[in-house]
């Protein structure tokens, strides 16, 4: 059974650094692609970023050069690096774990609060 739950969410100023860690229990990283999306109040989730066990990225446009998401096999985590962090950044984070063999399906977590405020 699939768990994902998520650490390390807080409130940070603006510049600011967090990191995000996301436990993977019952995922197999060589036939999940691993993510991060985020929610901000009144808005649509949208993807933060994206790996593969190959450790190919994909991130979104807003998030370029600032956020770094990666795994580390043995922990059995996925972590997402943000640095100079702004406001706009602020939003609850959610870990995704999609399959991408027979049968498809995903999981989410239940997401950490991200604030970025002075």
């Amino acid at each position: 059974q699939v768990q994902l739950v998520e650490s390390g969410g807080g409130l940070v100023q603006p510049g600011g650094s967090l990191r995000l860690s996301c436990a993977a229990s019952g995922v197999i990283f060589s036939i999940y692609v691993m993510g991060w999306y985020r929610q901000a109040p009144g808005k649509q989730r949208e993807l933060v970023a994206t790996i593969t066990n190959g450790g190919g990225t994909n991130y979104a446009d807003a998030v370029k050069g600032r956020f770094t998401i990666s795994i580390d096999n043995a922990k059995k985590t996925v972590c997402l690096q943000m640095n100079s962090l702004k406001p706009e950044d602020t939003a609850v984070y959610y870990c995704h774990a999609e399959r991408i063999t027979f049968p498809r399906s995903d999981y989410w977590g239940q997401g950490t609060q991200v604030t970025v405020s002075s």
